[in-house]
């Protein structure tokens, strides 16, 4: 090649990297990853978990991620492992705080229920429904987030309010994965022993899948345990299937020497219910995360609405 030549052909090449750089910078800003604070217009704040490489105009699924009782959002990611799967497929992760300040945490503020102090919430505590459902909207607003892939899990106290948000929010979320905090509902009155069904009235179903074990003292299998807790997890996983209508008993598989799985399968809208328990597991992230991450994402909302109440708008 001459170099009059060389030179026209180098030139080209640089003025193509150029305006590829020009597109992307006039189209999308990629970031490089990791923990932020955004602000909610309520003016309360929340962090979240962006994945590498991630383009600020992608919409990509959102996993909200709820701390346990006493915790706080930043501890849940850290515990739960999640970011590598957020980094893996591709996924935001939103870690907000509860509303009800807990010795060096949060609680979640659940209708009706007490908190693991002991302390039903009141009037003047945060509607977390309203509070959790504001960050949905401003991801979904701000483009990050895919309002048909909205995902909602969460440990222990916040594996209850996941199961809350299930109930009462149902046509914003995709599907739900409590870990040792499946609920359906608040534990009836006349027979704490079964959920109440006045408590947990979803709108559409829910696909769920949940993790727990069976050496759980803190919310055990069996039930009993706290005035927030009382009714086993076969209670609530069968009161889910039920919600969703679905046609089969359940069926248990044993998957390992230490997970067995139960599940309902044949639900409206293939919002089918699964139950994963661990042999021996205790009061603790016990998730499979990418078991849960494969069951979210088979699911996909459609006909998202805008509107869903806080929990004054939902069963109490």
């Amino acid at each position: 090649m001459k170099p009059a030549q060389a030179r026209r052909s180098i030139m080209a090449v640089l003025a193509a990297f150029a305006a590829t750089l020009s597109v992307m910078a006039s189209s999308e800003t990629v970031t490089t990853g990791g923990t932020r604070t955004i602000a909610i217009p309520s003016g309360v704040s929340v962090d979240i978990y962006v994945p590498p490489l991630h383009a600020d105009n992608q919409r990509v699924p959102l996993v909200v991620l709820l701390h346990g009782s006493r915790g706080e959002g930043l501890e849940a990611l850290r515990n739960s492992g999640l970011m590598a799967s957020a980094d893996q497929h591709g996924f935001i992760i939103a870690m907000p705080n509860g509303g009800i300040k807990l010795d060096k945490g949060f609680a979640w503020n659940i209708p009706g229920v007490p908190t693991t102090a002991g302390t039903i919430p009141g009037e003047a505590d945060r509607d977390d429904v309203a509070y959790i459902t504001a960050v949905m909207d401003e991801m979904i607003r701000t483009g990050l987030a895919d309002p048909s892939r909205v995902y909602v899990t969460g440990i222990s106290g916040g594996g209850r309010m996941a199961s809350w948000l299930g109930c009462v929010a149902s046509p914003r979320i995709a599907a739900i994965a409590p870990v040792v905090g499946l609920r359906a509902g608040n534990p009836s009155r006349n027979d704490p022993k079964r959920p109440d069904p006045a408590t947990c009235r979803p709108t559409r179903p829910m696909p769920v899948i949940a993790f727990a074990g069976d050496s759980d003292l803190v919310n055990p299998l069996a039930g009993g345990g706290s005035s927030y807790w009382q009714y086993s997890m076969d209670a609530a996983e069968s009161r889910w299937a039920a919600l969703n209508g679905c046609s089969s008993t359940a069926t248990v598989v044993h998957v390992s020497n230490q997970i067995d799985e139960s599940s309902y399968t044949g639900c409206r809208e293939g919002a089918d219910v699964v139950a994963r328990i661990t042999k021996g597991g205790r009061h603790r992230w016990l998730a499979d995360n990418e078991v849960m991450w494969n069951f979210l994402a088979s699911h996909v909302r459609t006909g998202i609405g805008s509107g869903a109440g806080g929990t004054g708008g939902g069963p109490r």
